[in-house]
């Protein structure tokens, strides 16, 4: 790693010689104690450790029939998603200037696919999600949402710092096959019957070695050099082993590759479909649902993107050294704006609301600090659109070893907790470890904030319990018990 301990402790490092050029200047790249060099690799590692959503955001918003019968185009889906996911990284880069990336949210565009068009159809649904983005777009520029965010306890803002990097590892040890789950019995297991039998899970465990060693020597590039290490072996094994996709025209290949097959594609150009761009329909579930019933859908919604991306944006810069004591960080409420136009722009697209991506802590650790790293993980986005064919070269295998080597490294945030006061420890406890069990940061902020506001306000620490955080704190109850609600305003 190439950060200094003053750097992550979001100090300026002592001795910066001063910027030599205006991008420089612009970025405050040595300010943060980094260089171009290394913004451009940490930018290269977060595209990597991301392409995989251009893939399955299409496969899973196409998956789903809306209540008219209708079906999005999967070519159509995965050119609006690059598109969607370039702008927003840039944007995100040039105006908060810093290195996180913005793609489709993978619990939102499930949601939609499963529950919303059941419904709705889906110009309604992404309606929805274009009210939800100019909602949050509105609390980030009034400044309720950073007003909610210093109200958040430090201990918690750690807690959710260690509880995603739990959560990225779990989903690097899920989507590599390393752990899976059972149809009996515990809900999880190591590889297949408690086996490691799978190639693509054994190049992964061989990826994460290979990051591991070269982190622990302070190799320059570590994760980038692993990821093409890794996708170069998994070429080769797959060209002479023909192991083939895990689901398949033949049916199920228990030990083929999880998502995309390793190899070099016959084709590397495609144009790029954007015929789902301006089809929404604003206001139109509010009249096939009723009002009570679409308030209750932008309701999820809105919770759902508003703490999933606080707490993706708090992990992010305290792992990036650019986190102050509080947890906020330099332009934090453009940051803020941009990821509520990210929703805006998610429904406008039909591409579903773009978020901030936690996956966007590989780039961090291969050294991205400022802007000017979102700004190649967007370029690269954009270029994505036409080379289509080529972000199936690296396996979700290999990607997985960056996410698990990831969730190493936020780990350490735990030692800013202080689990000897119960009041503290129970709340940050809840917070760690209900997102990875639930497969959700909003649920982990939750647990965390209601515990937090129960517990110390029943213990006679009132005070230590900010009145928004009540708000906030029932808000989510609210959130938790939504179904019955539903079905009670249903009938």
């Amino acid at each position: 790693m190439t950060q200094t301990a003053d750097v992550r402790n979001g100090a300026d490092a002592p001795d910066e010689q001063p910027p030599v050029s205006a991008l420089d200047r612009f970025f405050e790249i040595t300010k943060r104690g980094s260089t171009i060099p290394q913004e451009v690799r940490g930018g290269l590692v977060t595209f990597f450790a991301m392409a995989y959503i251009v893939i399955l955001n299409p496969i899973i918003l196409s998956s789903g029939e809306d209540v008219t019968g209708t079906a999005l185009d999967f070519a159509q889906v995965g050119a609006v998603t690059g598109l969607t996911a370039g702008v927003m990284t840039v944007l995100m880069g040039l105006f908060a200037r810093v290195p996180f990336a913005l793609a489709a949210g993978l619990g939102i565009n499930s949601f939609l696919a499963v529950s919303v068009v059941g419904d709705v159809s889906w110009p309604e649904a992404m309606g929805l999600v274009m009210i939800n983005g100019v909602l949050i777009v509105l609390l980030g520029a009034t400044g309720i949402r950073t007003a909610i965010f210093h109200a958040v306890p430090q201990a918690l803002k750690a807690a959710i710092t260690v509880g995603i990097g739990l959560f990225i590892a779990f989903i690097g040890f899920v989507d590599a096959g390393f752990v899976n789950r059972t149809p009996a019995g515990p809900p999880v297991q190591l590889g297949d019957n408690g086996s490691l039998t799978s190639i693509p899970t054994l190049i992964f465990v061989g990826t994460l070695a290979l990051m591991g060693i070269l982190i622990a020597r302070k190799v320059p590039g570590a994760i980038l050099i692993g990821i093409v290490a890794g996708t170069v072996t998994s070429i080769i094994v797959e060209a002479t082993m023909k192991i083939g996709p895990m689901f398949g025209e033949n049916g199920e290949n228990p030990g083929g590759w999880h998502m995309s097959v390793p190899g070099i594609p016959t084709q590397w150009l495609s144009i790029p479909d954007f015929s789902l761009i301006g089809q929404f329909d604003l206001l139109g579930s509010f009249g096939r649902i009723g009002v009570l019933s679409a308030v209750m859908l932008v309701f999820t919604l809105l919770f759902t993107n508003f703490f999933d991306a606080m707490g993706a944006m708090t992990g992010l810069a305290r792992e990036a050294g650019i986190a102050r004591k509080d947890s906020t960080f330099p332009r934090l409420r453009s940051a803020f704006v941009v990821e509520g136009a990210g929703a805006v722009m998610g429904g406008g697209t039909s591409s579903s609301s773009a978020t901030v991506f936690i996956d966007s802590a590989a780039g961090i650790a291969e050294g991205a600090r400022t802007g000017l790293a979102a700004l190649i993980t967007g370029g690269l986005f954009l270029l994505s659109m036409f080379f289509t064919p080529l972000t199936a070269i690296v396996p979700i295998e290999v990607g997985a070893a960056a996410l698990v080597i990831v969730g190493a490294l936020m780990m350490s945030q735990i030692r800013e907790i202080k689990f000897d006061k119960f009041a503290v420890a129970m709340p940050a406890f809840l917070t760690i470890v209900t997102m990875p069990l639930t497969y959700s940061i909003a649920n982990g902020i939750g647990a965390g904030f209601i515990a937090w506001a129960v517990v110390n306000t029943l213990a006679g620490r009132a005070r230590k319990v900010h009145w928004l955080l009540w708000i906030v704190a029932v808000g989510f109850a609210v959130y938790f018990v939504r179904g019955p609600i539903e079905t009670m305003l249903a009938g």
